[in-house]
This record gives C-alpha cells, structure tokens and sequence, in this order.
C-alpha cells in the first residue's frame, strides 16, 4: 500500500503561548524557562520507547504520519530549535529561517527511515538541545527573535512553543 500525502498543516500555533491545547493539555505558560532542559530529558525516553514498538512503521490512517514520521519529525524539532536557541544566544534580533516541515518529510522520506536511527539521533538532539537550554543565563530569556512569518519569540516562549510540539506528537503516538 502506498502512504498517502498527509494535508500540509498550516495552522498558526503560536496561540499554545497563551491557552491550554485541547488536544494534548499542554499549557506553554506555566513552563519556567529554567525547566526546558530538564523537562527536554523526561520526554526523551518516552518518544525513544516509542519508536522501539513493533508497529512504529505503520499509519493509523493513511494520511496520518505513523510513530516513525512523527519521531523524525521531532529530531528534527530538537535540531530546528536548538540552532534558533543557539541565534537567539548569539545574535541580535536573530529571523529563523522558514522550515517546511511538510516538505523536510517528503524530501527525506520519513516513512523510510530506521526507527532504531531515529531514535538514537532524537536522542541525540534531545541531549543537545536540553545542554543548551541549561546553559541559558538569567539575564537572556527575553532574548528576542523573529519568526519567517513575522511571529516574534523570547528565549522562553521559544522553549515554550518549543516543547509543546514535543509534547503534542507525543500525545499523537500514544506515548
């Protein structure tokens, strides 16, 4: 069976910053930012036991990405927002670069790849990204950057927004 194309989400997320998700009752606001790191390192474990299930390669429905996609999905979230921390760490009024995620799955075929190497690569990038994150002083959380599409973020609204899409997907995998 061929895997359908999943509808691109084009969605704005960026009001998690401001409201509970209904989907996966994250609420972005009440994560201090000394706390990402940390919080980075308890999901890891859930997205790597995740992605060791026998079924990780399966869609539940054939235009909704399997475990495996979401899970190179979000290495590729830790990868993404670690490299934004680090401009928003180096530089003033950093602007983040567009990235289609839609796109980035296609053209690296997530349906393809190993699980075993996903796994090992997000935790990899988890380690990474959560170091960076404790290594954030307590003078650089208002830290300000831009987003391609004009969204503004902090320091910590980033780690907020962030894990709330580790968080989401990992409410989307059952894990």
């Amino acid at each position: 069976m061929t895997n359908l194309i999943p509808e691109p989400d084009t969605k704005d997320w960026t009001w998690v910053l401001a409201e509970q998700c209904p989907e996966c009752g994250f609420t972005a606001a009440d994560v201090a930012g000394p706390t990402i790191g940390a919080t980075v390192r308890e999901l890891a474990p859930r997205w790597l036991a995740a992605l060791s299930r026998p079924d990780a390669r399966e869609r539940p429905e054939p235009t909704t990405w399997s475990t495996l996609e979401y899970g190179a999905h979000a290495r590729d979230v830790f990868r993404i927002f670690d490299g934004r921390l680090e401009l928003l760490l180096t530089q003033d009024d950093p602007q983040f670069e567009n990235w289609d995620q839609d796109a980035t799955a296609l053209a690296d075929r997530y349906d393809l790849q190993d699980p075993a190497v996903v796994a090992g690569e997000l935790a990899a990038a988890a380690d990474v990204t959560a170091a960076r994150f404790d290594s954030v002083a307590d003078d650089q959380w208002d830290r300000a950057g831009t987003r391609s599409n004009g969204s503004q973020f902090t320091v910590l609204t980033l780690g907020q927004y962030f894990l709330h899409d580790v968080v989401h997907h990992l409410h989307d995998v059952d894990a």
